[in-house]
């Protein structure tokens, strides 16, 4: 699916679910039904549920992704369990909907330390700490849906890799190869400058027309960021506006857009756009995440992908991949006071990640999030490159800032003519630190 940046601006409001929320997110965490407390006797996966009804919100363009687990699950335990698409904008509405009372029992949310938060799951949700799938679970997926120490989401599917999808034909029309691979950002722009004079196809396709896909070539310049920076812009002691972040700013606009790397038309380019323009050779190269795979799959079998496209992996300093939570990584459970229904919420994910995980990933066509379980064959070699880069891959900052702010949207007004680097950065800064106090996050 396509990773947007979050309407963070929008989930102000949102983020406080109640008045006490404001001022103290971990209020409420007293008297934690059956099951939140992660310490129950391990769940039979299996177990009858004849007359349990849940209810399980995805969004409107995920509404078929939980199909075959939902299927199998109903006739191995008699459960019901009816899916309801929330309308877009998905991150928006369905905070929204949990302040107005209205509440599912099982939900797909983004496993993400700035979009977790934002359904307060202290109060609303089960904890999953000891649950037994979690000890399955890869290395980079279990660092995922964390909050202040506990786990509050099951991780159902790998987060999107961000990497670069090359045009084969014209890699060797430039003359390029395996070995000439950039092992840092500022290679990568040497590439590209190779591959526009040897061929002529532009460098990379920038979509600024739907502008989210823009974040990725600042993000990637951001991976040298250690954790303290990171901590520190969580505690309100780092900036957004810090000469690093300018600098990618500047970086990008200067050296990729004014210097030509683009394609004419990167104000108006769009998703799907790139997908086309690299297929047919126009591009080179496209900086995006898994979901730009997608568009190909959709399109193309197998190999007629493995012949035409490579994907390698980037950070700033290293030939290194990054990780993208997306909403269809992790799945939640509600406290809905429901003691029968939130334990068979705790055994729908324990068979979605126990006995039935290996049929919904042969089902799905997607990477393996247990190491004990093998992804599926089949998949394009570009797929499986990801799949290798996961285990060292970088987190891109929705992954590690409390507050993931609507970067593409102040990128969008810089090709537009409407802000310069350092107003970028700002504005950046602005939204963070406004969402963050709306949050009641310390230091705010």
């Amino acid at each position: 699916m396509k990773r947007r940046a979050l309407p963070a601006l929008a989930l102000i409001c949102a983020a406080a679910l109640s008045a006490t929320a404001c001022s103290d997110p971990t209020a409420g965490d007293s008297g934690s039904p059956a099951g939140a407390d992660g310490e129950q006797a391990k769940v039979d996966p299996t177990a009858r549920l004849d007359g349990v009804k849940l209810t399980m919100w995805t969004a409107q363009n995920t509404l078929d992704a939980p199909e075959q687990v939902v299927d199998a699950f109903e006739k191995a335990t008699g459960a019901q369990v009816e899916t309801q698409a929330i309308p877009d904008l998905y991150e928006q509405n369905v905070p929204t909907k949990l302040a107005s009372g209205d509440k599912p029992d099982l939900m797909f949310w983004q496993p993400s330390v700035s979009t977790l938060p934002f359904i307060q799951p202290k109060q609303n949700l089960l904890a999953l700490d000891g649950e037994a799938w979690v000890s399955e679970l890869g290395d980079t997926e279990r660092s995922l849906g964390i909050i202040d120490g506990k786990r509050y989401a099951a991780i159902v599917t790998s987060p999107a890799m961000l990497g670069v999808y090359y045009n084969k034909d014209v890699f060797r029309r430039a003359g390029l190869s395996e070995k000439d691979f950039p092992k840092s950002y500022d290679e990568l722009l040497a590439l590209g400058r190779t591959v526009k004079d040897r061929t002529g196809a532009a460098a990379f396709y920038e979509a600024g027309g739907d502008k989210w896909p823009m974040q990725w070539q600042m993000q990637v310049q951001l991976t040298d960021l250690d954790k303290e920076w990171w901590a520190g812009l969580n505690e309100n002691k780092e900036k957004w506006t810090d000469p690093v972040v300018v600098g990618a700013i500047k970086k990008y606009k200067e050296k990729l857009l004014d210097a030509g790397l683009a394609q004419k038309n990167y104000r108006t380019g769009t998703f799907t756009g790139q997908a086309d323009s690299l297929w047919k050779g126009e591009s080179g190269m496209v900086l995006n995440v898994t979901s730009f795979q997608s568009q190909l799959q959709a399109k193309h079998s197998t190999a007629e992908i493995d012949e035409r496209i490579g994907w390698f992996p980037i950070a700033n300093s290293s030939a290194t991949g990054m990780y993208s939570p997306d909403q269809t990584n992790g799945v939640v459970a509600f406290r809905t006071g429901d003691e029968k229904r939130q334990n068979a919420s705790r055994q729908f994910m324990a068979f979605w990640l126990g006995p039935d995980y290996a049929d919904y990933i042969e089902t799905m066509k997607i990477p393996s999030v247990q190491p004990s379980v093998p992804t599926p064959a089949g998949l394009p070699q570009a797929s499986k490159a990801q799949v290798e880069a996961l285990p060292t891959a970088i987190g891109v900052f929705q992954a590690k800032a409390i507050v993931a702010p609507d970067t593409h949207l102040y990128l969008a007004d810089m090709i537009y003519g409407k802000k310069n680097p350092r107003q970028v950065a700002q504005a950046i800064q602005d939204q963070f630190t406004q969402v963050a106090k709306a949050q009641g996050a310390p230091g705010f």
